[in-house]
């Protein structure tokens, strides 16, 4: 997933942007970049698969000027891109994920369109964005067009002499949040980049909405629709800690999340509550509030370090941050019956491998796992995170229980049927975990606190928002 921000203000906007930018640190791991529009525009993107945006950037903003930025935390594409279009030039990040990249690509490439930021082979969806864009009436009917054109998601930040643009994506799965302080405006994808820079939420844009901030104001320019499916793992996994998104704040819908789970534990006894940091840190504050039990840190994460094992595109990458960011301490496992909160099993490799094998070694008693979602059954289609079935752990369990792979799995989604219970079991046993229950997708829903058809659960259920891809 990637993280944008974007701001028009009085004076010099550069400080605004690199904090705000900044803020979204924790979404992608492999390029940050900044454009400003003063007298001309000035862009910069560093790689900071090894780096921190902060240090890649801090001299570049001593010498970019400007009343208008946008800014962007990558998990994959180069941004932000700069296109001389023919309304002009302008600059363009965004967030999302492109599922027919290819055929659209080849189809401009027939209209004698061609693309110059192509890596591995592959072209940088957000070009291609821009470059749908370049092919309506005027912008707003260019990002209309290329809504239409698209099969995933996008949201995006694209910035020009008129000012800059935000757009929701149409049926609203990541979503995009405008701020406000007394000398400037800012849009961004996580509201926790506004408290410490000095703005306020003064509108959450509605999917399919296009608004327009220069230094007049904000104006609308296209409404929203009526399909909202905003994805539920932000609020689960993907989100920090001090973001809402649709007014929803993320810390208090993990805790409810924990409560869920320790409601339906009244048949095992345990010694410590605990959570695989970071985003499985406060579902264990919530299920150790709920059974009374004490919540300590038999794991901590070296934070100076180490991002997030789930972001990084390269299994070796994932495998290393997993392995060298988890520290245990012998001291609070050893003896102990353990409940360790996570927020979802994805592959289950680097739990198993370096997190559980870690809690045996020092001595565990007992270990009780307990994600905070159902089992991932389907890849994301709409923002970058799976992307093979055969990655997820509840698929691998389905395939070694039936011998093959199953194109209907509905009865492995149903929680009541009895393939869900063998599938269950049999994760438990790969994991080498004590006991294994997942959260159930009504008890996700309600922490929430969304009605349900406006939550996107395609990774558990397999099932698309009216409108949405077939």
């Amino acid at each position: 997933m990637n993280g944008i921000f974007g701001v028009v203000s009085k004076g010099d906007c550069t400080e605004i942007l690199f904090y705000g930018t900044d803020y979204h640190s924790h979404l992608g791991t492999e390029y940050g970049g900044i454009a400003v529009l003063g007298g001309d525009f000035v862009r910069q993107i560093h790689n900071i698969s090894q780096t921190q945006f902060k240090s890649k950037f801090y001299e570049d903003c001593k010498r970019m000027k400007g009343n208008k930025g946008i800014g962007v935390i990558s998990a994959l594409d180069e941004q932000p891109i700069y296109l001389n279009s023919r309304f002009g030039p302008f600059c363009i990040v965004t967030n999302g994920l492109i599922e027919n990249v290819e055929e659209l690509a080849a189809r401009l490439l027939k209209k004698g369109i061609s693309f110059s930021e192509v890596s591995k082979e592959v072209v940088n969806a957000t070009e291609l964005i821009a470059k749908l864009i370049n092919q309506g009436k005027d912008l707003i009917n260019g990002i209309e067009k290329m809504f239409d054109a698209i099969d995933g998601s996008c949201s995006l930040l694209l910035l020009n002499r008129d000012g800059m643009y935000a757009a929701r994506d149409r049926f609203g799965y990541t979503p995009l949040v405008i701020g406000k302080r007394e000398d400037a405006w800012a849009v961004t994808s996580e509201t926790s980049a506004f408290p410490n820079i000095g703005f306020e939420t003064v509108k959450h844009l509605q999917p399919g909405e296009i608004i327009l901030i220069n230094e007049e104001g904000m104006q609308e320019r296209r409404p929203g629709g009526d399909i909202n499916q905003i994805c539920a793992f932000l609020w689960i996994y993907t989100g920090f800690p001090a973001s809402s998104y649709e007014g929803i704040n993320v810390e208090m819908v993990r805790e409810r999340c924990g409560r869920y789970l320790a409601r339906r534990d009244k048949d095992i006894e345990v010694d410590v509550v605990s959570g695989i940091p970071d985003s499985g840190t406060t579902h264990g504050l919530g299920y150790a509030m709920e059974c009374g039990k004490p919540y300590r840190r038999p794991l901590v994460k070296y934070t100076p370090g180490y991002g997030r094992s789930y972001t990084p595109p390269s299994q070796e990458t994932r495998d290393l941050i997993a392995r060298m960011k988890l520290i245990p301490i012998k001291e609070i496992i050893e003896g102990n019956r353990i409940v360790v909160c996570e927020d979802s099993i994805v592959r289950g490799t680097q739990l198993k491998n370096f997190t559980i094998k870690k809690l045996w070694s020092d001595g565990a008693r007992e270990v009780h796992v307990r994600p905070a979602c159902p089992p991932l059954m389907f890849p994301c289609r709409f923002n970058l995170s799976t992307r093979s079935i055969h990655e997820l752990a509840a698929r691998r369990a389905i395939r070694a229980l039936e011998g093959k792979d199953l194109e209907n799995v509905s009865e492995y989604i149903d929680e009541s049927s009895e393939k869900y219970k063998e599938m269950v079991d049999w994760i438990a046993k790969d994991l080498e975990v004590t006991t294994l229950r997942y959260q159930m997708i009504d008890d996700m829903v309600k922490a929430i606190r969304l009605p349900r058809d406006k939550l996107c659960l395609y990774c558990w259920n397999g099932e698309c928002p009216k409108g949405g891809l077939p």
